[in-house]
């Protein structure tokens, strides 16, 4: 088999990125992203790059190199399917919130969903290859459905997790740490695995292609997040002992990252980790040992999710707590509602529970964001709560940092953008009402210089 058509369904945050770099190093490969929203579709097509459905610097020199060259968007599903040699699936897999598993297990209804299509519209042997974050064992059950919806097709099954940190995804596809490929140990397995592995090495080093089990490769993607998310729900457990000690947590984390055997990556404190990954992928974990009965494993790992959540809780009982104790205008100045910066990204981001957290305060709210959209912050608060229609009432999303600044005492830092830093502070203080208060979620700004121009500075992990 030759690999001249790639199919990959989901036009996503992953789907886009990974298949635009696919298609530029690849110009003998065609590759057709598929996706059934109309809308994310148009966004791809867009001629005005600023409009494409995902933000990520240098994707947009990317795709305007291989769009319409080798790489094609559509809502074509079936037809692309049935012409592509090899077919990632790449769509999403929320957390379930009804039945068995519920709050806890993967939903692989949409996995499921393009097993039954691939299968129907297959007449010629196929590759397929698990992009989307699943549990392990999701291939034997795309497996069995193939299986049982279409016999006279050969479909092997590979897992290809993708490690992409939203922000970074374009340097992480064009200069991966690794790249994983599981398959099954036979000949067509085999043979599978070369196919995409020779796709990858026409960029990347092959000493950095990792050939697998299926079930550890499924696997890696869960362990991996969780790993990550570890190391951050403990560097921000400490910020808090540092508060009560009269450490400095950045002090603390300069002095661990030293140690080489511990590195520096993910030990930066803030109010919390977001994203679509971590905590799904916690959670699954949590529930994958629960179902083994591994119980003293599921409550290992779940407490990385508590510790999340209460370094958001006690972020915002600090600001509602300073309001209250000095009688201070009740509006807030948020900066920043993604989960990170540099990208349009806001799933789980600690700027949702720590303004829903004000809100039930009946703290009013305005929110800056450089990248997020007026709709996107409402949808994200309504999507948390779906019963409290209040939310529009307390909250206004702004086009600049710089409006409402007269009646606000209190600005609050919750995403890391770099244009945050770079800001005029001294002429934000002049405007804003006295006393006038930084919360810095992220610790991005310096405590002396800020309190220097008369800022009462607060930041994580800081003693006063």
């Amino acid at each position: 088999m030759k690999i001249k058509n790639i199919c990959c369904i989901g036009a996503g945050y992953v789907g886009g990125p990974t298949m635009s770099v696919i298609a530029y190093k690849n110009p003998g490969i065609c590759v057709n992203v598929v996706d059934i929203d109309q809308k994310k579709i148009d966004s791809w097509n867009s001629k005005n790059l600023e409009k494409l459905p995902v933000f990520e610097p240098g994707l947009a020199k990317i795709i305007e190199k291989t769009r319409n060259i080798n790489l094609f968007f559509s809502t074509d599903i079936d037809k692309h399917i049935g012409k592509s040699e090899m077919i990632f699936i790449s769509v999403n897999t929320p957390t379930k919130t009804s039945g068995k598993g519920k709050d806890y297990q993967a939903d692989l209804k949409y996995v499921e969903a393009c097993a039954k299509r691939i299968a129907k519209n297959s007449k010629s042997d196929k590759i397929i290859v698990e992009k989307s974050t699943v549990p392990v064992r999701t291939s034997e059950k795309i497996r069995t459905i193939l299986k049982l919806n279409n016999r006279k097709v050969n479909f092997q099954i590979l897992s290809n997790p993708e490690f992409l940190s939203e922000g970074t995804a374009m340097r992480d596809l064009e200069i991966p740490d690794r790249v994983i490929i599981g398959g099954d140990n036979t000949d067509k397995g085999k043979e599978a695995v070369d196919l995409l592995s020779n796709i990858y090495s026409s960029w990347v080093p092959k000493e950095n292609i990792l050939t697998t089990n299926l079930w550890s490769s499924e696997l890696s993607k869960l362990t991996a997040n969780a790993f990550l998310a570890q190391r951050i729900s403990s560097i921000n457990s400490l910020s808090e002992l540092c508060e009560k000690t009269g450490a400095d947590i950045d002090e603390l984390a300069k002095a661990i990252g030293m140690d080489s055997r511990i590195g520096n990556s993910f030990l930066k404190t803030s109010v919390g980790f977001g994203g679509s990954c971590f905590k799904k992928d916690i959670l699954n974990l949590v529930y994958i040992a629960r179902s083994l009965k591994l119980y003293k494993v599921a409550n290992y790992w779940e407490n990385i999710l508590i510790i999340n959540e209460h370094q958001r809780n006690r972020f915002s009982s600090k600001i509602i707590d300073c309001i209250i104790k000095n009688s201070l205008n009740n509006e807030v100045l948020i900066f920043g509602w993604a989960f990170k910066k540099n990208t349009n990204d806001s799933r789980e981001s600690a700027s949702i529970y720590v303004s829903a957290n004000l809100i039930d305060a009946q703290i009013k709210l305005r929110v800056y964001d450089p990248k997020i959209l007026e709709n996107q912050i409402l949808d994200d608060l309504c999507n948390l709560n779906p019963s409290n229609k209040n939310y529009k009432n307390f909250i206004t999303p702004l086009n600049d940092h710089d409006e409402y600044l007269v009646n606000t005492n209190v600005v609050v830092i919750l995403t890391e953008w770099d244009e945050f830093i770079s800001y005029d502070w001294k002429s934000i203080y002049k405007k804003m009402s006295k006393p006038a208060f930084i919360f810095d979620g992220r610790n991005i700004l310096d405590k002396k210089s800020m309190e220097s121009i008369g800022f009462i500075y607060i930041g994580l992990g800081k003693n006063g």
